[in-house]
C-alpha cells in the first residue's frame, strides 16, 4: 500500500495557512465574467506555454496563444502537436472535474494519451511503459550522468494503481488539497509510468486534483511559471532520490518546495483581481454575477473576437436556432450584452 512519508513543518503550515487566506479573497472578489475568463484564458495559456517549454518546446507565448484562439503558425509540426495536445489534456480535466468522477488509473492514462497524442508511437501514448527507464543528464546530446532509474516496468501497473487508491483515501481522511496535488505530482514523476510525458502528466494531474477538491481559485492560476522561472530548482526539488525507493523515504522537501511555490502564484492571482474588484465595487457590480457554462462561452467568444451573432452562438453551443437567440437574450436582460445592428446583421457585443 503506497503511504508518502513526510513532515508538515512550519514552513509548510505557515504557507498552507496563507494559501487558506488568499483562497477566500479570491473566491469572495466581484468582477465580471469577461474579467475572470480573460484572467483564466491567460492562465491555460500560461501553463500550457510554460509546462511544454520545460520540456523543450520551442514555441513562445504569442503562438500559444494563437493556437489556443485556433489560429494558424508558422512552426515545426512536433511543437505545435505539444502545445494543442496539453490545451487538451487541460479541457479533459476540466471535464472531469465538474462531473466530479473520480480518479482511476483510466483518467491518468486519459491524460497521457492526450498530452502525448501525435508524438509518441500509438502503442506507448496512453499506455504503460514496457521496459527499464531512466532520466539522464545530457550535454551535447550525449548523455553524461543518469538522474534517475525509474521502478521495473513490470512493478508499473500496481504502483499506480496503489496511488489510485491513496488517492481516494486521503479524500477520506481530508488531506489538505495543496497537499494531494504536490504528492501527486511528485508520484507520477516518480514512478515515470509512461515511456515519455511523464512530467507533463504529472503537472495536469496536480491542477486536476486542486480543481477537484475545491481549491481551483477560479480556475485562474499556473503552477507551470513557477517550476518554468528556474528550472534548475525544480529539477532538484522533484529529484529527491536517485530510484524510486529513495523517492519514498521523506519528501517534505519537495512539498516545502510545492507549497511554497503554490503560495507565490496564488499571491500573484489575488495581486491580479484585487484592482479589478476595488475598481468594481462604485456601483458597477453589487454581487458576483453567476452565469451558465453555456452564458460563459458566449461571453468568452466576445471578449476574444470582439462580437457575436445569433448563428455564431448556434455554432459554439451547438444548438438549434431559438435556443442561441433565448441564450443571447438572457444575457442581453441582464445587461452583459447588447445589440448592434438591425435585422439580420444584428450581432452582440459586451455591454461597457
Amino acid at each position: 500500500m503506497y503511504k508518502p512519508k513526510y513532515n508538515l513543518n512550519n514552513k509548510i503550515l505557515s504557507n498552507l495557512m496563507a494559501i487558506a487566506e488568499a483562497k477566500g479573497i479570491i473566491d469572495r472578489a466581484k468582477i465580471l465574467p469577461q474579467q475572470e475568463l480573460r484572467l483564466r484564458r491567460q492562465a491555460v495559456i500560461r501553463m500550457t506555454h510554460h509546462s511544454t517549454e520545460i520540456e523543450g518546446n520551442r514555441l513562445n507565448m504569442g503562438q500559444v496563444e494563437a493556437l489556443y484562439a485556433k489560429k494558424k503558425i508558422d512552426a515545426p509540426d512536433w511543437d505545435i502537436y505539444e502545445v494543442k495536445n496539453y490545451l487538451n489534456a487541460l479541457k479533459y480535466i476540466e471535464k472531469v472535474a465538474a462531473e466530479k468522477k473520480p480518479i482511476t488509473e483510466k483518467v491518468i492514462l486519459k491524460i497521457h494519451k492526450l498530452v502525448t497524442d501525435k508524438t509518441l508511437a500509438q502503442q506507448f501514448s496512453g499506455h504503460y511503459r514496457p521496459g527499464p527507464i531512466y532520466v539522464v543528464r545530457r550535454q551535447f546530446g550525449v548523455p553524461q550522468e543518469t538522474l534517475y532509474t525509474g521502478p521495473e516496468a513490470k512493478q508499473v501497473p500496481k504502483l499506480v494503481a496503489d496511488f489510485v487508491a491513496w488517492l481516494k483515501n486521503s479524500e477520506d481522511k481530508d488531506i489538505n488539497p495543496v497537499i494531494v496535488a504536490g504528492i501527486a505530482h511528485l508520484e507520477i514523476a516518480a514512478i515515470h509510468p509512461f515511456n515519455d510525458g511523464n512530467g507533463r502528466t504529472a503537472r495536469a494531474l496536480a491542477t486536476l486534483m486542486l480543481y477537484q477538491r475545491g481549491y481551483d481559485f477560479r480556475r485562474l492560476f499556473a503552477l507551470e511559471d513557477y517550476y518554468n522561472t528556474n528550472r534548475q530548482a525544480y529539477y532538484k526539488a522533484i529529484n529527491v532520490g536517485k530510484t524510486y525507493d529513495e523517492r519514498r523515504t521523506d519528501i517534505t522537501s519537495w512539498l516545502e518546495y510545492f507549497v511554497k511555490g503554490f503560495k507565490k502564484e496564488i499571491d500573484e492571482v489575488k495581486n491580479k483581481i484585487l484592482p479589478l474588484a476595488n475598481r468594481n465595487i462604485n456601483g458597477k457590480i453589487k454581487s458576483q454575477i453567476y452565469l451558465t457554462p453555456e452564458q460563459l462561452k458566449i461571453i468568452d467568444f466576445i471578449d476574444q473576437v470582439g462580437r457575436i451573432s445569433a448563428k455564431d452562438v448556434e455554432n459554439i453551443l451547438s444548438s438549434p436556432k431559438r435556443t442561441a437567440q433565448l441564450q443571447l437574450q438572457k444575457l442581453k436582460k441582464i445587461k452583459m450584452i447588447k445589440a448592434v445592428g438591425k435585422g439580420k446583421s444584428t450581432s452582440y457585443i459586451a455591454n461597457s
